[in-house]
């Protein structure tokens, strides 16, 4: 390799110089020496002393996703992978389109490489069932499907074989979380390994009732209950909340029902259960506000109740045309 040799003292400033005439060749390294330093040039220089030196090659790290994949995917296809990841803990999640099944473990490899993660899994089914969980096929890494997630300085292990999260939802929970005030008590209906509880009890002195069908969620929101100091206080109970909460004796000042496929199936239950002047954080998925705030009126005025639409928000894109929307309401008794 053809380098400028130059004394250790002048190595810094020939070293600038050489740069930005473009003279410096990038791809290996400088090498210090007894009282001499010698740097890599892509030819011969004017003015300095040229040597040929063995050097150290630099390692090529790939600057974005779509360096390590520019070989064996389009650009669109690229573009489509780049908003197709969750990233949960250490673990990632990838959704790759049918068409490039075949090349899922290269892109998994490529993953591994860029994200630095764990373990790199691809959804091989949409969530199903009552326990809300998908399929999952391991690409790359170590098959490790456990992991702890960090959000607002709060700690969630899960399994992402066991139990849906999202990520995606950090932001409303976050909002969420800061409408709460000090004091409220609240039931979360469908609370998985309890992100929105967590959330909220570290940073709130309420009292919170979570509820889920998945019994390896509950196992994991009890297991992140002690993982956290909380201000507040939370109660984990295991089953339908539609047969769970004919034992409660109280009402709620907060209903959190963030089951957006079946909320507006358990409206009923919910406006039961809500006190006078209390919220109720409803979603569901639609391509509007409209059905959801129909279906909060029409349940409330099955009981007698009214409702006020506080707040509506889209959480998220499903869907070309669909969102997982977001419908805040005060109900009031007549």
């Amino acid at each position: 390799m053809k380098c400028v040799k130059v004394p250790l003292k002048q190595l810094n400033d020939t070293r600038i110089e050489l740069m930005e005439k473009g003279l410096m060749n990038m791809e290996y390294r400088i090498k210090a020496e007894d009282e001499f330093g010698y740097i890599p040039v892509n030819a011969n220089v004017e003015g300095y002393e040229i040597v040929c030196m063995h050097l150290e090659a630099m390692k090529k790290v790939p600057h974005n996703f779509s360096e390590l994949l520019e070989d064996e995917l389009t650009d669109e296809e690229i573009e489509n992978l780049r908003t197709s990841f969750d990233t949960i803990g250490d673990i990632v999640i990838l959704e790759i389109p049918d068409d490039l099944e075949d090349k899922k473990f290269k892109i998994g490899d490529a993953a591994l490489k860029f994200t630095k993660r764990k373990a790199i899994y691809m959804k091989k089914s949409a969530v199903k069932g009552t326990t809300r969980v998908r399929d999952l096929e391991f690409l790359a890494g170590e098959d490790d499907s456990v992991t702890i997630h960090k959000e607002h300085g709060a700690r969630l292990k899960l399994d992402v074989r066991e139990v849906y999260f999202s990520p995606r939802l950090a932001t409303e929970r976050k909002r969420v979380m800061e409408s709460v005030r000090d004091g409220e008590k609240i039931l979360d209906m469908f609370c998985g390994i309890g992100p929105f509880p967590i959330v909220i009890a570290k940073n709130k002195n309420v009292e919170i009732t979570s509820v889920d069908i998945n019994e390896e969620a509950i196992k994991y929101l009890d297991e992140n209950i002690k993982l956290n100091k909380l201000k507040g206080s939370i109660e984990t109970y295991c089953g339908d909340v539609r047969e769970v909460s004919k034992s409660f004796n109280s009402k709620f000042d907060r209903i959190i029902m963030n089951l957006p496929g079946l909320a507006y199936t358990f409206l009923d239950v919910a406006f039961d259960l809500i006190d006078d002047d209390g919220i109720i954080n409803y979603y569901e998925f639609s391509n509007s506000y409209e059905q959801g705030i129909k279906r909060l009126e029409s349940a409330a005025d099955a009981v007698g109740k009214n409702v006020e639409i506080i707040n509506c928000r889209k959480v998220k894109s499903t869907s070309p045309g669909e969102w997982h929307v977001a419908i805040d309401g005060r109900i009031s008794y007549d």
